[in-house]
């Protein structure tokens, strides 16, 4: 009898987030206004590789990429998530190069998983969402 409750409990669980999915997929398949739109075509503007997915605390790892659609010489900082949805400015930038690449060196202390991103001085363009685990 109480192996039965757990199933019908778990199926619940289940079908609550399948059906809160969906839920969020009928939400962005609705149109959205103009505004949103460069930021999608802004996300893809760079590339960002961390060269480790699994580091210690206070080990040095490094983040390049390339910030296509951005001048040579622009700045490029570093932003983690935060707990609270946004973007804390982490203490790491520098100027990209005449190539418009970038190679910097990155050092986290808070253990877990760390989401990180990268976005240039005018804010007009953001990389991808890097992960790295930090133990």
């Amino acid at each position: 009898m109480r192996q039965s409750v757990r199933t019908r409990g778990a199926g619940i669980a289940v079908a609550a987030v399948v059906a809160g999915s969906v839920g969020a997929a009928m939400a962005v398949a609705s149109p959205s206004p103009a505004r949103h739109q460069p930021a999608a075509s802004a996300a893809t503007a760079f590339s960002a590789q961390a060269s480790a997915k699994n580091v210690r605390a206070w080990q040095q790892f490094r983040v390049r990429g390339v910030a296509r659609n951005v001048p040579p010489g622009s700045r490029v900082t570093l932003q983690q998530k935060v707990r609270g949805g946004g973007w804390a400015t982490l203490p790491a930038s520098m100027n990209t190069n005449s190539r418009s690449m970038y190679n910097m060196r990155v050092v986290l202390g808070m253990k877990g998983h760390n989401k990180l991103r990268l976005v240039d001085s005018g804010r007009r363009a953001v990389s991808p969402v890097i992960d790295v685990w930090v133990r």
